[in-house]
């Protein structure tokens, strides 16, 4: 049955591509056909916001996802720990970090990282997302002692941990080259790393927006090397504040070019700017954030421009919320991240999701988006279908 409605939908979108737009027909038409759209092409669909057309993309979109993925959606089991909120790096997106000195910066303990991973363990999760800022104060003795704490404690669980800027932080404060950094947090228990700190992979706009953060150049080479030692990876993209079209076509052609190259990225994950208690959206070239309608549109681009290579695109329900997260499920989406446990990074920003979702409520929303729900792991092994 759902191969005959997936049919039907394309026989309505083929339809439907005589009435378009034929320079947006002919964008889809091929994409159908399974060829690779260009950055120009990524642009012109980005910018669409006529009826049809949209409708169009979004169909495009949410059949090319089952073609991959068939009407699976998964989420991982999992919690977060942020082990440090002290930053010398000053972001102007970020609401989480704290400077040096300040009466609300932390350093959790080896034992405040243990009892997290007893929390993660009796909830069932199969991984834990290790992220902090960059604190001066933490050497990589400090880095290396947590990941074997973790694996002490649940030698089973999965470690996805430290962005590229944690590496080359890691890099510069030991002397050691980014490979070698690489090969020691590996050899402690890394398994593997989020592709987060890519923000919007322009130097133009990582000078606004994190002018203390590694360069794209830099956050390519840490990620390539990391796919090359064998270490999997996510991509990201932050979006809503001072990028153009161009920067996120942009943006998708380096993370689809990697790909190509390495077959490193296990997802490519959307991130909107949640703006509310930011520096950044003071500046009066920062927009408030991005519309309901630019997260659904670049949902659907970036499954159309990434078909072939990226199998799986997450949508984070803590920044969209819940409702907008399920409706993205029919916009070429086919993951919802994780449980979390708990989440340092967004609502410190303005964020009003909650911190927490369980499985039971994962399985509900994606039940009610018309698909069935998987439990995953953080490589996307099928662990249990819902059916």
């Amino acid at each position: 049955m759902r191969e005959e409605h997936y049919y039907r939908l394309l026989n309505f979108v083929e339809h439907g591509l005589k009435l378009a737009d034929p320079q947006i027909a002919h964008i889809l038409d091929r994409a159908l056909d399974g060829k690779e759209i260009d950055t120009q092409e990524c642009i012109i669909l980005l910018k669409e916001d006529r009826p049809l057309e949209l409708n169009l993309i979004k169909m495009t979109a949410d059949f090319l996802r089952w073609t991959v993925c068939d009407d699976i959606v998964t989420f991982v089991v999992n919690r977060n720990i942020n082990f440090t909120n002290i930053c010398i790096l000053r972001c102007k997106f970020c609401a989480f970090s704290r400077p040096v000195g300040h009466p609300e910066g932390y350093v959790l303990s080896m034992d405040d990282i243990r009892k997290k991973v007893r929390e993660a363990i009796s909830f069932g999760s199969t991984e834990v997302c290790v992220q902090g800022a960059i604190n001066p104060d933490l050497d990589f003795e400090y880095y290396i002692k947590l990941l074997k704490t973790i694996k002490e404690e649940a030698p089973w669980i999965h470690i996805h941990a430290f962005s590229p800027q944690e590496v080359y932080y890691l890099s510069v404060k030991s002397g050691l080259s980014i490979e070698e950094v690489l090969k020691t947090l590996r050899e402690s228990g890394l398994d593997t790393m989020p592709g987060t700190a890519a923000e919007i992979l322009s130097d133009d706009v990582r000078k606004i927006i994190c002018p203390g953060k590694i360069s794209t150049e830099k956050w390519i080479e840490i990620i390539k090397t990391a796919h090359r030692l064998g270490i999997r990876t996510s991509a990201t993209i932050m979006y809503g504040h001072v990028e153009n079209f161009e920067h996120i076509a942009n943006h998708l052609k380096i993370i689809r070019e990697i790909q190509k190259e390495t077959r490193g990225f296990t997802e490519f994950v959307l991130l909107p700017f949640v703006h509310y208690r930011t520096e950044l959206a003071k500046m009066p070239e920062c927009r408030p954030g991005s519309t309901g309608m630019f997260d659904a549109k670049l949902c659907a681009v970036s499954r159309i421009f990434l078909y072939k290579y990226v199998k799986n695109i997450q949508v984070s329900w803590v920044k969209l919320g819940r409702r907008l997260a399920q409706l993205l499920l029919s916009w070429g989406a086919n993951d919802l991240g994780g449980t979390l446990i708990e989440e340092n990074i967004s609502h410190p920003a303005g964020a009003t999701e909650t911190t927490f979702l369980t499985p039971r409520e994962f399985i509900y929303m994606i039940r009610e988006a018309g698909k069935i729900p998987a439990e995953r792991t953080t490589v996307y092994k099928i662990l249990k279908v819902y059916r």
